[in-house]
């Protein structure tokens, strides 16, 4: 047995060998593909996380507010605030106008007195609580009679903003003015009580956020262009594997090699695992010039390197179980298929939709619900979790277990139905 097998692999090699072009093209291409994307993500995500964004800040307000608005922005590092359009101080007209047009994204129009009304207001609802103790006197009560009027920021964003970045912000300006006017009714409460000086209330957050993110050797690790796109986009060169090996299939149902295989006593599972070794081993290096890319090249293109320092092992062996997934469902669609022209347009487009589902291209948390629940179908988001257990979690074996079993099952199950088919099809 392992004789017919080791010769199902050479045969399996001599017909890759007698076509040179497609082997390289099956290497290159996904290498010029990781190279592109990356680049071309790495630069986006620079621009969003080291440019600042320019907004357009028009102070009608000149108080704590508007104080507390600037410094928090400024603090936040991630955006330069306008005041003037070439020399010009900003009006609520201007900056409306070059939102609106496309040269900013996003305009705070703070109103006059927002700051001072803001306090009056706190110190009238103060009162209010301070009288029903019987505390009112009759001086406050004459102020209280005038009514503050309600005030609001104006925020215009560019139509082209995308939802998250509004919400981003329009979540800030809101927490900055709640910060405002909590210490305006600390304020309010010591006045009211006739205490001068040194602050009475204990001003400071009471719960207070803190972002734990995992650590090696005392630094944060934080995911990068490099560590999402090279274990991403080598699952996609590991399944597109599908479309030149049930071409194969396909090709030697129609040449009559597959007649000649079974006229000889070789079962065809005999035949699939000398397919399945064969493309196994162009799966591995595929993937291993995919790393080496990561480690050696991008450095040199500006990009960061990928650390995969006590990691390869681990690495390799969700390769390793990715391929084995994407040959079976490759044995499968060739075992179905009946022509190239059925195989080849099928194999690539559900590769691509697999991508799309499994969060190669966009985050699985990016996703609506419904397709959150759906990208949990795909093999390469259980290939792309096991990557990110390894690279990003500090994950081991056990981690990684859950994820390597189902892409094992998926081979199991796709191999299972074409050799079942195979064989319904030859007796009918």
């Amino acid at each position: 047995m392992m004789y017919k097998f080791l010769m199902s692999v050479q045969k399996e090699i001599l017909l890759l060998r007698r076509d040179l072009g497609g082997l390289v093209i099956l290497f290159v291409m996904p290498l010029v593909l990781i190279v592109t994307i990356t680049l071309i993500q790495d630069s986006t995500f620079k621009s969003v996380t080291e440019s600042k964004i320019p907004i357009l800040l028009v102070d009608n307000d000149n108080g704590e507010i508007s104080k507390t608005v600037k410094s928090s922005l400024n603090e936040s590092g991630s955006f330069e605030i306008v005041t003037e359009i070439k020399g010009a101080a900003l009006t609520e007209a201007t900056a409306r106008e070059a939102v609106f047009k496309g040269k900013y994204q996003l305009a705070i129009v703070i109103p006059e007195k927002l700051s001072v009304d803001l306090e009056k207001k706190v110190t009238q609802n103060v009162e209010d609580i301070v009288s029903k103790f019987g505390l009112e006197d009759t001086i406050s009560k004459a102020e209280k009679e005038k009514a503050v009027k309600t005030k609001e920021i104006k925020m215009y964003f560019d139509p082209a903003t995308q939802l998250t970045f509004k919400n981003g912000v329009k979540s800030a300006i809101d927490k900055m003015i709640s910060q405002v006017e909590t210490k305006s009714i600390y304020k309010a409460f010591q006045d009211q009580l006739g205490e001068e000086g040194e602050p009475i209330f204990e001003q400071e957050n009471f719960i207070t956020f803190k972002e734990i993110v995992p650590k090696v050797d005392n630094k944060e690790i934080l995911p990068n262009s490099v560590q999402h796109n090279v274990p991403a986009w080598s699952l996609f060169a590991i399944f597109f594997i599908v479309v030149p090996l049930s071409i194969n299939i396909v090709k030697e149902k129609g040449q009559g090699t597959q007649i000649r295989l079974i006229t000889n006593p070789v079962p065809y599972a005999v035949v699939i695992a000398g397919k399945t070794a064969t493309y196994l081993i162009i799966c591995m290096i595929q993937f291993l010039l995919m790393v080496a890319v990561g480690v050696y090249l991008f450095p040199y293109l500006g990009l960061p390197v990928l650390e995969i320092e006590g990691k390869l092992i681990l690495m390799s062996v969700v390769a390793l179980f990715s391929g084995l997934a994407a040959i079976g469902f490759g044995i499968l669609l060739g075992t179905v298929a009946k022509t190239q022209e059925q195989s080849a347009p099928f194999g690539a487009t559900s590769v691509v939709i697999l991508a799309a589902i499994g969060g190669v291209w966009v985050p699985v948390f990016a996703m609506p619900k419904i397709m959150q629940f759906v990208s949990h179908i795909s093999p390469m988001n259980w290939g792309l979790n096991a990557f990110y257990d390894v690279l990003l979690r500090n994950g081991g074996i056990v981690e990684i277990l859950p994820e390597i079993n189902l892409l094992l099952l998926f081979f199991i199950l796709t191999i299972t139905i074409a050799i079942v088919y195979d064989k319904k099809k030859r007796a009918v």
